[in-house]
């Protein structure tokens, strides 16, 4: 018991800056004293004791914002930062390592008994609040973006956006696994995120502009050798493709001067390509 205490109070020097001491934490961090609080309550519905355990959980709620079920499975090292508003489910199951931040929801879609709430593997980092919502499965190493509503199994080491959670980055990616590697080297991302968080549409739209880039290329060769060979194939110059704010942090020059942004595909068929 006391060696869980040690690594409950040990985690958070880990991954908050701002402590300072043992007795500041014990003191002052809600997320410590209500998985303190849990595993008590937990062990008391564990061998029966249910209103006593529920009473208890109640007490932490009211003491320190955050609502744990008591039958609640939680493993170790929990990290539980600001708190306030957090809700973790009678069925839901937490991994090693974790960390959720305030507002976050392990909820349930249904009124039936059994299994209705997630499970965290190990190491995975929820956003404030985010919504994991449903019997589904958050695979080790998975980062949930804040605010996002999650309602579907996470791959392991991949991270979601949005309402409803998409993937926004995979580890198959190979610059994504070396972004992962120094994150690891010098510490987490916190809320969930990252500074170079990648957007989805944005850059499923740059793989369009880029797919048509190079296939208009390609007709533009076509193109000149049928005429070399005397087919007379007319060449109708193509529009250019404007393109406005793509690449958030790559066009706010663009932005900033109120000027539209030519994409990477955009070319003209009699002037050659306009890269």
């Amino acid at each position: 018991m006391f060696d869980r205490i040690r690594e409950d109070i040990r985690c958070v020097f880990d991954r908050d800056p701002a402590a300072r001491h043992t007795f500041e934490v014990l003191t002052t961090y809600p997320g410590v004293h209500a998985v303190l609080v849990h595993r008590l309550s937990h062990a008391g519905w564990s061998i029966g004791l249910k209103w006593p355990a529920r009473m208890l959980s109640a007490l932490s709620r009211w003491l320190t914002g955050i609502e744990i079920h008591p039958a609640a499975r939680i493993g170790r090292r929990l990290f539980i930062d600001h708190g306030m508003g957090v809700v973790i489910g009678e069925t839901a199951e937490i991994g090693d390592d974790c960390t959720l931040y305030h507002g976050v929801t392990l909820g349930g879609t249904s009124w039936e008994k059994g299994k209705r709430h997630p499970t965290l593997g190990n190491n995975v980092i929820i956003g404030a609040g985010a919504k994991v919502l449903g019997p589904i499965l958050v695979g080790d190493g998975g980062r949930i973006g804040s605010n996002a509503v999650v309602m579907k199994d996470v791959p392991a080491g991949a991270t979601v956006v949005g309402v409803p959670a998409h993937i926004a980055s995979h580890p198959r990616d190979t610059d994504d696994r070396q972004r992962r590697a120094f994150a690891k080297k010098i510490g987490f991302d916190a809320y969930g995120t990252t500074q170079d968080m990648p957007d989805p549409i944005a850059r499923a739209v740059n793989s369009l502009l880029d797919h048509v880039h190079k296939l208009d290329a390609q007709v533009e060769v076509m193109t000149r050798e049928l005429n070399r060979l005397g087919a007379h194939v007319d060449i109708t110059p193509l529009p250019d493709l404007e393109v406005y704010g793509i690449d958030s942090v790559e066009n706010t020059t663009d932005k900033e001067e109120n000027t539209p942004v030519r994409s990477s595909g955009s070319t003209s068929r009699g002037g050659g390509s306009e890269s």
